[in-house]
């Protein structure tokens, strides 16, 4: 029989789980707020709206405009193994076009998109595909894919 004071705790397992669920859980809540707030500030510096990014498939479509592809490529995200090909493509034409050269910052790019370019001094130098792109300009001209 359990000690009338202690019924409440539960064992000691329970509360080390709860606690290491807590931590977790904050630590990934911190997470999705850095990764909002580094996709905000890579849209507007792009100038585009900040709050284009918390609108699902809409920000993709910003994105697009910001490297300065075609909207209708979105359709591309849509057919399973080659959208991880479009994606990838995508993120690397966006260092592109905050002047990014390098191949470990492509890598970057890739996967911390929103940290690497929004919450860094990254400045955008324009769009790095499409008939916007200056051709003299840090911007290749030509598509990435």
């Amino acid at each position: 029989m359990q000690h009338p004071q202690l019924l409440f705790l539960g064992s000691v397992s329970d509360i080390i789980s709860g606690l290491f669920g807590l931590v977790f859980g904050l630590l990934y809540l911190a997470f999705l707020v850095g990764l909002f707030v580094g996709m905000w500030k890579v849209f507007v510096k792009a100038g585009k709206p900040g709050w284009a990014c918390l609108i699902p498939i809409y920000n993709i479509i910003v994105l697009h405009e910001i490297v300065g592809r075609e909207p209708i490529k979105i359709l591309l995200f849509l057919i399973p193994l080659v959208n991880i090909y479009f994606a990838i493509t995508l993120y690397v034409s966006l260092a592109k076009s905050f002047g990014k050269r390098e191949t470990v910052e492509y890598m970057l790019s890739v996967f911390f998109w929103p940290f690497y370019l929004g919450l860094t001094n990254a400045q955008y130098v324009g769009p790095s595909e499409g008939p916007q792109a200056t051709a003299g300009s840090n911007v290749v001209s030509s598509p990435t894919y």
